[in-house]
């Protein structure tokens, strides 16, 4: 009897030890996902080959282009984790600035505690929280991106702190280096981040000293409303000041998903410069860009895409080139671009 005792003790010793191992085993995962995406664009308005762009970031190339391409490895092991994000191509060298040991390859790179239910730290590179579009293209509704997105950071570098206040509210708080220096702060001068979310609508704040090519304070508003089943409107607000000059904005994003595969979309934005001096006509833009999206088998997305941008003068004023078909200096700039993301 005694040895029966011992030996079903052993077993049911060596069975709890089995599951405890298991639970740590479950509690480790490793994850990789990322993007492709390549594009064709020629403008409507103007010849292809007279330098004509847009004012924003990314996708300014006429005829077939790559887009960007991303990996991203995920490593979580019970209450912490790793995250690293790496791009290359046109669309990642630009939103990294070029910035790394090699050119435009680390998007991303930041280590996570989940201190409590509610709580996470985040310490290193992270995309930023400002605005309504993402570096990522299939992350977005529309393929190009807004003026509101472009003018602000991309990314930061710094350490930040999320917090689940209940089901409906939550905030985060963050300290880091000067927008869009994102590896080192040599000045000794550091920016400072706040967001306050609510049910999926979120007020961000900035500040920097604006020194350096800093941006300056923002106020910056992010969310969006299901009207329907099919039929949903983003929306997008943002105010900068750096020293008496800056821009601001506004973005309207209605979307429609006429089938399971197929959605339409418009973004509609109005953006301007302003500044104290009087005497300067500050220039402004409103842009209409009408998207449509069809899904192959979840994985491939093409996206058909047409752009046209109105400017309040003929000198443009707001970083790209805007001409005419006869290369003189114009008041619109419009563009056709079919381009195809795959994600995984």
């Amino acid at each position: 009897m005694k040895k029966i005792i011992t030996l079903s003790m052993f077993f049911l010793a060596f069975s709890l030890f089995a599951q405890e191992e298991e639970e740590k085993e479950e509690k480790k995962s490793f994850t990789l996902s990322g993007s492709i995406d390549a594009y064709y664009q020629t403008y409507v308005s103007a010849p292809d080959d007279a330098g004509a762009t847009f004012g924003t970031a990314f996708a300014d190339q006429t005829g077939f282009a790559l887009g960007m391409g991303n990996i991203i490895a995920s490593y979580e092991n019970g209450k912490v984790g790793a995250v690293l994000d790496l791009v290359t191509g046109p669309r990642g060298e630009g939103a990294t600035f070029n910035s790394d040991i090699v050119d435009g390859i680390i998007n991303q790179a930041y280590v996570y505690w989940n201190v409590s239910e509610n709580t996470t730290l985040t310490f290193g590179r992270f995309n930023t929280f400002l605005g309504y579009e993402v570096i990522a293209p299939a992350a977005n509704f529309n393929y190009s991106t807004s003026y509101l997105f472009s003018s602000g950071p991309f990314s930061h570098v710094g350490l930040k702190a999320d917090f689940t206040l209940s089901d409906d509210f939550s905030l985060m708080l963050a300290i880091m280096n000067p927008w869009d220096t994102n590896d080192t702060s040599t000045t000794g001068e550091y920016s400072y981040g706040a967001q306050l979310g609510y049910s999926g609508q979120f007020l961000n704040l900035y500040y920097d000293s604006g020194n350096n090519g800093g941006l300056g304070f923002e106020v910056d508003y992010t969310g969006g409303f299901d009207l329907s089943d099919e039929f949903f409107l983003g929306i997008n607000a943002a105010y900068n000041d750096n020293d008496g000059f800056g821009f601001y904005g506004a973005a309207l994003y209605p979307q429609y998903a006429a089938s399971d595969d197929f959605s339409i979309g418009l973004r509609g934005e109005y953006f301007a410069l302003h500044g104290d001096d009087d005497n300067v006509d500050y220039p402004s833009v409103l842009g209409l860009t009408l998207t449509g999206s069809y899904t192959v088998e979840e994985n491939l997305i093409i996206k058909p895409e047409f752009r046209l941008d109105s400017l309040t003068d003929a000198d443009g004023g707001l970083y790209g080139n805007v001409i005419d078909n006869d290369g003189a200096a114009a008041s619109s700039l419009s563009a056709f671009t079919l381009a195809a993301i795959y994600k995984f």
